[in-house]
Formats: C-alpha cells, structure tokens, sequence
C-alpha cells in the first residue's frame, strides 16, 4: 500500500533542495509544520495540484520563485511590536548602554523594517542614538529595500502609536514620521547609523563585537537544531556582557548556550551573556525535521 505521509515528506524534502541547489537558500532546516502550511497555501494560490508542480515551477521561472520566496519567509511585524519588550529595554539595557562610548546592535531578521525604526526612536529619546550603530538584517531581499525606504501605509498609525505609548514614549509618534498621501515616511535621522544587509541565519557567518542582538519571532519558525546553530552564533558574536533579545515566544531554555546567559526578563526574553567561551563551530545544518 502507498504511504501517502512518506510521498509528502519525499516531495517536501525535493522541494526545499531543489529551492537550495538552484538558488542557494537553505530552508530544510526550517519547521516543517509551518513549511507545509506556507506551501499548501502556495499549492491553493497557483491552484497545482501536488508539490512536484511546485518544483517545476522554482526550478525554471526564476521570476516564480522569488514571488513563492516572499511567501516562504514570514514577515508579520509593526511598530514597537509587543510594546512592553521596549518598556524592560529601557529598564535592563539602556542604563549599560549609557555607560559605552560607543555600541553596536545587529537586529536579526528585520523583515520591513518597523521594529528597526522603533528601537532607533527609543535610542533617540534616551541620548543614546548618535552613540549607536545598528545593523538591519535580512534574508529577503525585497524586503530589506522596504526597511531602507522606511514608508509604512497610513492606516498602520493608530495600532503603532497606541504600541509607542505603552513602550514608555516619551513624546508622539507623530514626531518621527511625515505624512504624506496614503503613508508615513520615517524622519531621515532615524536612517544614518543604520546599515542594511543580506544575511542568512542558516548559512552565513557572524556579526562580531556587538552588544546587543534583537531577533525576535524568527526562530519560532526553525526546528530545534537550526535553533541552537544560530544561538552559538549569536553567541560568537556578542561580547561578555551583551545582551541577546528574543521573542515571547522563544527561549535560551533549551539551547546549549544557555549557561553562558543570565535571564534578565523571563516574560520578553531579555538576557545577558555572563560568560567567556571559545568560538563555537558553525558547521552547515541540513538535519530535517519532522516537527
């Protein structure tokens, strides 16, 4: 008798090399819950009928593949998202921050750029901008051109306000953008200590000497081996005494990095890197899952 689970988990596995081979994006080592429900949903849009016809389509149209690739990552983000995560900021890592000449935050995983613009502001208001320099990554490209751009659609602006005054703003929101038509342009200021740049979480290398990383809900989307591969690369890229900034719903827990951290903010995973270590290897992870 056919095995309908295995024939779906061979035509996943064809699908995700062959995405890798031709274009060099790794996603196998990705949850393959939520892969299968990004390419259901692919299946349903372009009405196919299995994932074999999904291959044909990455392997030659190039032009197919980078509007699936939109879809296979997530970038679901807004403003001061979680607005009490900048509130335990101000509060856990600021005052360190105060006390460097000069510091530098990569934020992993930026997607379109609001949460890069937010901590941006929250830097403004604490004096501590112009010591900053911030380094906005992303595995899509495309939208690593909107984050540079820094236009936001207007109806965005009640939701994002509302998020900036529960993160502790200071001011208004109004102050830092210039409306115009259906939009918010953010202030040009915001954009100067900031550089944008391709990054892949699964096979590049590391960001070194930084302070502090921000990488929040992206590696809810990897399985638990990919996880703690980018762990030991945060970890290698990180100074004693940095600290490592996660979603709500991720945790150092689990991760074999987790004694080299002290837990500053269970609730919005805020931690502090509290001990030295050699580098750790970061050999290519290509282990599915069956998660």
């Amino acid at each position: 008798m056919p095995d309908s689970h295995k024939d779906n988990e061979l035509e996943l596995d064809l699908f995700l090399e062959a995405i890798y081979r031709k274009y060099g994006y790794d996603f196998r080592s990705y949850s393959r819950a939520s892969l299968r429900r990004r390419i259901q949903n692919q299946l349903e849009r372009f009405k196919l009928d299995n994932v074999c016809e999904l291959i044909h389509l990455v392997i030659h149209d190039e032009a197919m593949f980078i509007e699936i690739f939109d879809h296979m990552t997530v970038n679901v983000t807004e403003m001061f998202r979680d607005p009490h995560f900048y509130k335990s900021f101000r509060e856990n890592v600021a005052p360190q921050l105060k006390s460097y000449p000069s510091f530098k935050i990569w934020h992993a995983g930026c997607s379109t750029g609001q949460e890069i613009y937010s901590m941006c502001i929250l830097l403004k208001e604490l004096g501590l901008y112009d010591k900053a320099q911030i380094y906005a990554t992303d595995i899509d490209h495309q939208v690593l051109e909107k984050a540079k751009k820094g236009i936001f659609p207007i109806d965005t602006v009640p939701l994002y306000s509302q998020n900036y005054q529960e993160s502790g703003g200071l001011y208004s929101l109004s102050d830092y953008y210039t409306a115009r038509y259906d939009s918010i342009i953010m202030d040009s200021s915001l954009k100067k200590n900031i550089i944008f740049a391709d990054h892949d979480l699964v096979t590049d290398q590391v960001f070194s000497e930084m302070q502090v990383i921000i990488c929040r809900n992206v590696l809810i989307y990897f399985n638990h081996s990919l996880q703690d591969r980018v762990f030991r690369l945060f970890s290698n890229s990180l100074d004693y005494g940095a600290y490592l900034c996660l979603g709500s719903k991720e945790s150092l827990r689990f991760s074999s990095c987790h004694p080299l951290y002290k837990t500053l903010d269970n609730k919005y995973k805020i931690y502090q890197k509290t001990e030295q270590h050699e580098p750790f290897p970061l050999n290519s992870n290509n282990e599915n899952s069956s998660e």
